[in-house]
């Protein structure tokens, strides 16, 4: 899954295989049957090319993580324990990633009752110096 994420786009088995092969041997056959399994397993769509076929990833690699955390989550007998150990093992740079995406979610913070019909408060200055709540602007 990893080389068609990468790619992000529709990849033959021999591709595969090349790029495969930079790292380590590996047989065609072992490459053709693992992306068979993951079109089975519905994690891949394929579409024929000649005698050959093209893979293409069915979700991205985002979602992929998302539904195996979910999934993890969901098993545990308690799940607010579960976050909690989890969030324990973050790193700083993934704790401030975790609120932005909650903050992403969530959206924008909703305006105190009556706020939207106050008229905003503006700082005294030497264009507006009735901004100091003096209206003869002293």
């Amino acid at each position: 899954m990893t080389r068609v994420w990468k790619w992000n786009r529709p990849v033959t088995v021999r591709e595969v295989l090349e790029d495969l092969q930079q790292e380590r041997s590996i047989a065609y056959t072992t490459v053709m049957t693992v992306l068979d399994n993951l079109h089975q397993k519905g994690w891949v769509r394929r579409e024929a090319e000649g005698r050959a076929y093209r893979y293409e990833a069915v979700s991205t690699r985002a979602a992929y993580s998302a539904a195996l955390m979910n999934d993890a989550w969901s098993q545990s007998d308690n799940p607010a324990a579960a976050l909690v150990a989890f969030f324990g093992m973050m790193s700083e740079e993934q704790r401030v990633a975790l609120r932005d995406a909650v903050r992403m979610v969530q959206g924008p913070e909703p305006q105190a009752p009556g706020a939207a019909e106050r008229p905003p408060v503006s700082e005294p200055s030497e264009e507006n110096p009735a901004a100091d709540g003096d209206a003869s602007g002293r």
